[in-house]
């Protein structure tokens, strides 16, 4: 008994290190004064002043991040409307087409996801003279291909647990069905559309295979320049830049809980 006692607290501190020691030693390691990131030689904040300077660095997290939130946009758009039409709409023709479909990137390897992409957008070139060439709006559009997999899940997953009688009540009483789905079933479904979202910004924010397949040049994202930084060494700006980004989530994340708490200590009162 005494031995298992001691077990979960050890295995507990263990998982957490093994998670979070590496995010805290970037963290210290990007007030580094020495320009080799694994020998400490003092406080500085040279590196978040280069940093300022980079010419990559910014630019290419300025240009994933307007990609990042376009391509999760256009996903929760599409995965919510192929999530309704597998839940609400029981036989159609194509439905397994359309949920094969939508499951294929979920398991399908990143390699084979951008090939399948870059000879599609080459194909459509030669066709139809669209997309000209590689860029953002390649990217964009690879990117919302795969996060709208993610999306029909998790709206879908919300769907199927969500209670029918209120759109049904809503119908007995002359609600048409738009008005249905606006008044009732966006806001009942609202937190995984919230969660969706992020899920699909997080995935295009974080790619680095499909992006290198259909990017060109002047579109590189943020992973393919640290991706192609790390093969020479890793530099204290990318370390500066990785600690704001982790600043910025855990600051997020806590605006999230706090309003959270707030909102259901709002609820226990009512």
């Amino acid at each position: 008994m005494g031995k298992n006692r001691w077990f979960l607290p050890i295995a507990s501190v263990l998982g957490f290190a093994f998670l979070y020691a590496p995010i805290v030693s970037l963290v210290i390691f990007s007030f580094n004064a020495n320009r080799l990131v694994t020998v400490w030689s003092g406080f500085s904040l040279q590196s978040y002043t280069n940093l300022w300077n980079d010419p990559q660095l910014l630019p290419a997290a300025w240009l994933s991040l307007q990609i990042a939130a376009v391509a999760a946009s256009i996903a929760l758009v599409l995965g919510t409307l192929c999530a309704v039409a597998l839940v609400r709409f029981r036989r159609f023709r194509g439905k397994t087409v359309l949920q094969a479909t939508v499951s294929a990137p979920l398991v399908m390897p990143d390699v084979i996801t951008g090939l399948a992409l870059l000879l599609l957008f080459i194909a459509m070139q030669s066709l139809i003279g669209w997309p000209s060439g590689r860029g953002i709006l390649t990217i964009i559009i690879a990117h919302a291909t795969f996060c709208t997999a993610y999306v029909t899940v998790v709206v879908q997953s919300r769907l199927v647990d969500m209670d029918h009688s209120i759109e049904e009540a809503a119908m007995d009483l002359g609600a048409t069905p738009v008005r249905v789905f606006f008044d009732i079933t966006l806001p009942v479904i609202a937190p995984a559309l919230v969660s969706g979202w992020l899920l699909a910004f997080t995935l295009s924010l974080d790619d680095l295979v499909i992006a290198s397949f259909v990017s060109g040049p002047g579109s590189s994202t943020l992973p393919m320049i640290i991706f192609s930084k790390v093969r020479l060494g890793v530099s204290p700006e990318v370390n500066a830049l990785a600690t704001i980004i982790i600043g910025v989530v855990a600051l997020a994340v806590v605006i999230a809980t706090l309003i959270g708490f707030r909102s259901s200590g709002r609820e226990r009162r009512a």
